[in-house]
């Protein structure tokens, strides 16, 4: 590695432990140690005070090292594939951390620590064997993707109807029967639902991306509907334009530019619109308009060179 060369990637070396020398490299931003026999790090990895990318994944981690708990720059840890059952009260140290992956562990209980993370934004933690989410999950409000795969849930955790800001939710391959609206979840953009026991998705939002058994045919049902409601709406829009008629002249086509304004000003109807004179067309655009704009409208261009 080049002196001072901020990442480093020590991946799939088969190494057991750390190089010693590594712990050395202060000035590293990310280091990748991903798919080696790692069971622990020496708490001297808290000395990389600069790191901000650590990935631990496919290694034989049973415990987070605490030294990882030391390293407040990080924003992104990945520590999926591991042995994991339970992550350390002091990962609440790491406040800037935006990106965790613990995905492919043995974690069975949702781990609260997290709640004390303000900038969480994407926490993977499926394939483990959580069954339940706790009720105050809702207070994980800068959380904008949950992936829950493969774990155990039977029913849909209702939590999350309370978690507005989500806009990814993967709770592919777990057992749930019904889903309820999600509706609720305002920010949602997508949703993937697949190999749980269900023929269709939930109602979701008109603009939600879904995923899993009926969603293709869901989605090409909406699509065929919203493209229904815009050419009615194009249809409408052609019949009203059709509606009004008068003698093309400069006046009247400004007369249908202001019109908007002239329904609002005066609470004017559509019908009284059809009916309105040549003099009531006059009297309004010199409401409208400034005086000498006004002038030159409703008198016409050779007038307003005589002035």
């Amino acid at each position: 590695m080049p002196l001072g060369d901020p990442v480093l990637d020590l991946s799939h070396r088969k190494f057991k432990l750390l190089p010693s020398r590594v712990y050395d490299l202060i000035h590293l931003e990310k280091l990748y140690v991903c798919g080696n026999k790692v069971r622990t790090l020496s708490n001297s990895i808290s000395q990389l005070h600069g790191l901000r990318t650590l990935a631990l994944d496919f290694n034989k981690l049973e415990d987070v090292p605490l030294g990882i708990c030391e390293l407040t720059n990080l924003t992104c840890l990945y520590l999926g594939s591991n042995r994991l059952m339970s992550l350390p009260p002091e990962l609440k140290n790491l406040q800037h951390l935006r990106c965790l992956w613990v995905e492919s562990n043995y974690i069975q209980r949702f781990p609260q620590e997290l709640y004390e993370l303000p900038n969480l934004k994407s926490l993977q933690i499926g394939d483990n064997r959580l069954k339940t989410l706790p009720s105050d999950l809702w207070r994980m409000e800068s959380l904008r993707g949950l992936w829950l795969y493969g774990n155990r849930f039977q029913t849909f955790p209702k939590v999350l109807l309370r978690m507005e800001y989500l806009e990814v939710l993967d709770l592919d391959r777990n057992k749930i029967s019904e889903f309820p609206s999600l509706k609720r979840i305002k920010s949602l953009q997508l949703f993937s639902y697949d190999h749980n026991p269900v023929d269709g998705p939930p109602k979701v939002g008109e603009d939600v991306f879904v995923v899993g058994e009926g969603a293709e045919e869901f989605m090409q049902i909406r699509e065929a509907r919203k493209e229904r409601l815009r050419e009615k709406a194009e249809d409408e829009a052609e019949e009203e334009a059709e509606d009004f008629f008068f003698p093309i002249t400069p006046k009247t086509q400004l007369f249908f530019i202001l019109r908007k304004s002239i329904t609002i000003m005066f609470s004017i109807t559509k019908v009284q619109l059809q009916l309105i004179t040549e003099p009531e067309i006059n009297n309004l655009i010199k409401v409208c308009l400034p005086p000498v704009l006004a002038s030159l409208i409703i008198t016409g261009p050779k007038s307003a060179v005589k002035h």
